[in-house]
């Protein structure tokens, strides 16, 4: 049984004009595995996968019912499959984490699922 949903939707520009003022602010975001993929990336590239993941912790959240001030983002992980999908590998939710990440032009979505353990996949 779905037991949550949240959806979130992130400026791009808004991400990286935080990130060039604190470059650190990357690291309280990514856990260390996110990182390794980020500083792969060309910078807007990067800045697009930052808030992706940005997004996808955030709907995360809401998913949960305790928004982002209740939840580190380093406690949800998300990497990718070997298609590319977006996949949580770590989260504080004991079910079944489904989520999709969007980009177009200077914006980011994603949407999270949460599905009881018990629940039909």
């Amino acid at each position: 049984m779905i037991v949550g949903h949240g959806i979130d939707l992130q400026e791009i520009s808004a991400i990286e004009k935080v990130y060039d003022k604190r470059p650190n602010f990357v690291k309280k975001v990514l856990t260390p595995k996110e990182l390794v993929r980020f500083d792969q990336l060309p910078k807007k590239r990067a800045m697009a996968y930052l808030a992706g993941r940005w997004a996808a912790k955030e709907a995360f959240a809401k998913a949960m019912g305790t928004g982002i001030g209740k939840l580190n983002f380093l406690a949800i992980e998300i990497l990718s499959d070997e298609k590319g999908a977006p996949v949580v590998t770590q989260s504080l939710f004991p079910g079944h984490v489904f989520v999709s990440i969007s980009h177009s032009g200077q914006l980011a979505q994603a949407s999270v699922i949460l599905e009881e353990e018990n629940g039909s996949k």
